[in-house]
């Protein structure tokens, strides 16, 4: 009796210990500590602004053409359709990891016919013939023993994969969405750009009629006719090349859009009737729940983690049961009775002994991954902020250098109408003409592009700031972790520990 309790004892201590050796899967290392992550942003927007931006955030430019070129992207760009279908091939790769911690049942029939030729020799040396059936039916199972969580931490590596595909499509969305909002507020500026130049070109041919008549007055020289003559052609040369490269944007943003250039075009011609939203850049702990490429560096750290798990576990013995059942008999007629059945079952344990040092390379791969995809994941976390502030300071100082430059081309409009009515007067010479021309042509165009950078800027903002998506919570991996001595817990991870261990150490 005392034999038997002892018995059941061990086998009870052994049941307990593997279900805690199964279940020791670890979390990620958390890579996100304090000084990654500032307290507020330097850059600041006017107020009231709205924080954070929305998913439709194109839809505060106001400009129907725009939304409805960002809902052509976001149909049919081949950028896109590349993300989803890498984030398809993520899922059966989930399918194909989870299918290790079921049974694999198998059903088999089977059909011979066997037979002697007639030179054969009986043992009476008389030559003679035979034929025989064998007929089968049966169906067999196998099932490995996840006993060390050797298939759990592979599908945890698919499902962390799966997650980092679906985060790489939402950022290359948002990519997308914003190479079309630039390119088309490119395409605008450049129109703006040679409609100036088509302006310039008509104001010089004006001063170039009163140069000409003066000439044959005889109150102007042929160089003051020379010097008018190069400066519009100056201007004039300048047009190819904007026309070129509003036709190379066209084309680009045909491409966005998955159309052919071919056949495409764009109503707007300018970029007067756009508005430019603000918007607030909200706390930076929050702007980590708020950037795909950030979320997709944190799964790929935890897919990289549970890779890890996988290659430690596969040092301990694999455990599998295998059994099969069925009837075999050589008539069909006698297939299916009780004296045809036949059945096996059976255990196997696999240890590895020696490979020639194979697992203990995959184990240090594995560890130097994740050592890689900690830092990558720093990285983002330092470009997501790098790129918010960027963007604010963009934006504040984009708009003076407009403001600045609006007020410079209606002082320079002013000096050259004067110099103008002056030279047609006789009072001033040609060349206070062509300076106030090249101070006022030049402004325009800087006005022109510094309006282009500004809503860039307003753009690359929006996406800095996410574009309105965010993580969902319960897929979130890493925290701000604290020094132990500061006894404090991160207020957005609720149930963190506030003294977890931040790096990485060798297992």
């Amino acid at each position: 009796m005392t034999s038997m309790m002892r018995g059941r004892q061990w086998q009870f201590a052994l049941m307990c210990a593997v279900a805690c050796l199964s279940g020791c899967a670890t979390r990620p290392p958390q890579a996100l500590s304090p000084q990654l992550v500032p307290k507020a942003f330097v850059g600041h927007v006017a107020a009231p602004a709205p924080v954070w931006p929305r998913s439709g955030w194109w839809q505060g430019f106001g400009s129907p053409e725009l939304s409805r070129l960002i809902g052509l992207a976001q149909a049919d760009n081949r950028d896109l359709a590349v993300a989803a279908a890498r984030l398809r091939e993520a899922g059966a790769e989930v399918t194909i990891q989870r299918a290790a911690l079921f049974p694999t049942i198998q059903g088999e029939a089977q059909a011979e016919r066997t037979g002697v030729g007639q030179s054969a020799l009986s043992t009476t040396g008389e030559a003679q013939g035979a034929t025989g059936n064998d007929f089968g039916l049966g169906a067999g199972a196998s099932y490995e023993l996840d006993v060390w969580g050797l298939s759990r931490d592979n599908l945890r590596s698919a499902e962390e994969a799966l997650k980092a595909s679906r985060f790489s499509q939402q950022a290359v969305a948002l990519t997308t969405m914003t190479a079309v909002a630039d390119t088309y507020f490119d395409i605008l500026a450049l129109r703006e750009q040679i409609a100036i130049a088509n302006q310039d070109i008509a104001a010089i041919d004006g001063i170039l009629r009163i140069v000409r008549l003066k000439v044959r007055a005889g109150t102007a020289s042929h160089l003051d006719l020379a010097q008018e003559q190069a400066q519009i052609e100056s201007v004039q040369e300048e047009l190819p090349v904007l026309e070129e490269q509003a036709l190379e944007a066209r084309v680009a943003l045909a491409v966005l859009i998955g159309r052919p250039p071919e056949g495409f075009a764009v109503e707007a011609q300018s970029a007067g009737d756009i508005r430019l939203p603000a918007v607030a850049p909200g706390l930076p702990s929050q702007l980590l729940l708020r950037r795909p490429d950030v979320a997709e560096a944190e799964a790929n750290l935890a897919a990289a983690h549970a890779n890890l798990q996988a290659a430690r576990a596969a040092f301990l013995p694999q455990f599998a049961l295998s059994g099969s059942a069925g009837f075999g008999s050589a008539a069909t007629s006698a297939l299916l009775h009780g004296p045809s059945f036949l059945w096996d079952a059976g255990a196997q344990l696999v240890q590895t002994i020696f490979d020639g040092g194979k697992l203990v390379g995959q184990k240090d791969l594995a560890f130097a991954t994740q050592q890689e995809l900690v830092a990558s994941y720093q990285d983002a976390v330092l470009n997501a902020y790098a790129d918010v502030e960027s963007a604010l300071g963009q934006v504040r100082n984009y708009a003076r250098e407009e403001q600045h430059l609006g007020q410079e081309v209606s002082a320079a409009r002013e000096a050259f109408q004067i110099s103008r009515l002056q030279y047609s007067q006789g009072v001033a010479d040609l060349l206070n003409v062509l300076q106030a021309q090249q101070t006022l042509f030049g402004a325009r165009d800087s006005l022109a592009q510094a309006r282009l950078a500004r809503l860039e800027a307003t753009v690359h903002l929006y996406a800095a700031l996410g574009g309105g998506w965010r993580e969902p919570p319960r897929e979130r991996t890493q925290y701000i972790v604290h020094h132990p001595a500061t006894r404090r817990r991160d207020s957005d991870a609720p149930g963190n520990p506030a003294g977890a261990a931040a790096q990485v150490s060798d297992p």
